[in-house]
């Protein structure tokens, strides 16, 4: 299965595969979605927010869509060394698939649901279907490429006023065992009123192993739900990764999210967020660090469409070799939401005369009272700190990854999970180093 942008290409006339036990309306929406992207083919330089971000290199690979018997020789100790583990609920998906043997489903408070999207689906009930019948290609061709091909991921269904104290971890491996594969895993947390919770996403594989990675996770807060949410992408640097983050919140609700970005030849992190009741507040962190040919695109949309809604944005890129990042920062703030508090900034630290970097934080208001800011910095080493450090004795390598650190240390700070921030924080470090030598922090 090759991904082509031309209109029909490899898609047309091709269908979805079929579980008998799969209801009507979802093989339905499957066609329709694989109909969609066979005539409106995949974005292009010319889609305004895929226009610095090159899909060729995706495009050209022929993918074979995943299965369950793909997942072969993962272990335990492959999945702890990707992802340290939480302690709480953990559901493990390998290259897409839930994999019982190395997942743990304990600690949960009465009422709530911790399962896999596959064993809803296979219940028989309905409560998935206003996921999938929307209108095909609503964000663009790979959102609706989920829709067609999505077979697995997680399912969390949070009761009025549960409260998780524990975080729910979820574990995405690949192990592509040297054929070209694409995953497409669905994830669905639904939070009923006044409940409260973490999530922990975790996208890891194989080095030198070439996939794609193309998820969708969903949540919906209904009133006074909090969720925190952490997003974490290790993926290969053989690898690509797209990935959407849709959030739709209700009144007082409380969404945070905080994504850290290392993998993948190709990374895309999108987010959608609708304020949708009064009083709802979202605030998006993210780190970025791209080197050698990497290119990390962050995408967001936050869209204001009730009163007294509160967003905050903070992304921070370290870019290195010929490492390229993106971040395309949309605010809309719809008429008659009044009372609006929306900020957001990017900055952004260029290591390399070859590294590069398109920032675009935008503002679309069409109502008064109203308070948003926004904006964007692209600098480089401060020549003059480096000098005082190694006035004091410490050698230029270290100094130089002490500055660096320095900026990008107030979003590793921001993870509140101790035992991930402990994972984290090498990891980042180890971003800095010219050589063999280790940076001392």
């Amino acid at each position: 299965m090759t991904l082509t942008r031309a209109a029909g290409g490899v898609l047309a006339g091709r269908e979805p595969h079929r579980d008998d036990r799969d209801p009507a309306w979802l093989h339905e929406a499957r066609l329709a979605a694989l109909k969609w992207v066979g005539v409106h083919g995949f974005p292009t330089h010319k889609d305004e927010d895929w226009k610095y971000t090159a899909l060729a290199p995706i495009l050209a690979v022929p993918f074979e869509a995943a299965t369950v018997t793909s997942s072969n020789w993962v272990t335990a100790e492959m999945i702890d060394a990707a992802a340290v583990d939480l302690g709480g609920p953990r559901l493990v998906f390998v290259n897409g698939h839930f994999a019982p043997e190395l997942s743990r489903l304990t600690g949960l408070p009465a009422g709530s649901v911790v399962t896999t999207l596959a064993a809803v689906l296979a219940s028989g009930s309905d409560r998935l279907e206003p996921f999938f019948s929307h209108t095909p290609g609503e964000h663009h061709a790979f959102a609706a490429f989920n829709d067609a091909l999505a077979e697995d991921g997680a399912f969390i269904h949070l009761t009025s006023g549960a409260i998780l104290d524990e975080p729910i971890q979820f574990v995405f491996f690949s192990n592509a065992d040297g054929v070209p594969l694409i995953s497409s895993p669905r994830s669905v947390i639904i939070a009923d009123s006044g409940s409260r919770a973490t999530i922990v996403e975790t996208y890891a594989g194989i080095d030198g192993d070439v996939y794609l990675t193309n998820a969708v996770t969903e949540f919906v807060l209904a009133d006074d739900a909090q969720i925190e949410h952490y997003k974490i992408q290790l993926e290969p640097v053989t690898a690509f990764h797209l990935a959407l983050l849709d959030v739709r919140q209700g009144r007082n609700s409380r969404f945070t999210s905080r994504s850290v970005m290392l993998g993948a030849s190709i990374a895309r992190h999108e987010v959608r967020v609708l304020l949708d009741g009064v009083g709802a507040e979202v605030s998006l962190d993210g780190v970025y660090l791209p080197q050698g040919d990497q290119l990390h695109d962050n995408t967001i949309f936050i869209d204001h469409a009730a009163t007294n809604c509160t967003s905050h944005q903070l992304y921070k890129g370290v870019l290195d070799g010929r490492g390229h990042g993106v971040f395309n920062g949309h605010i809309m703030v719809r008429h008659g939401a009044d009372g609006t508090d929306a900020n957001q900034k990017n900055k952004n630290l260029i290591l390399s005369d070859h590294a590069e970097v398109d920032t675009r934080p935008r503002l679309e208001i069409y109502t008064d009272d109203v308070k948003c800011t926004h904006g964007a910095a692209v600098g480089q080493m401060d020549e003059e700190a480096l000098l005082y450090l190694q006035a004091r004795g410490i050698p230029a390598e270290a100094a130089r990854g002490l500055l660096i650190y320095a900026f990008v240390h107030e979003m590793v700070d921001r993870i509140a999970i101790e035992q991930l921030r402990t994972q984290l924080e090498p990891l980042v470090a180890g971003r800095f180093r010219n050589d063999d030598r280790p940076v001392e922090l």
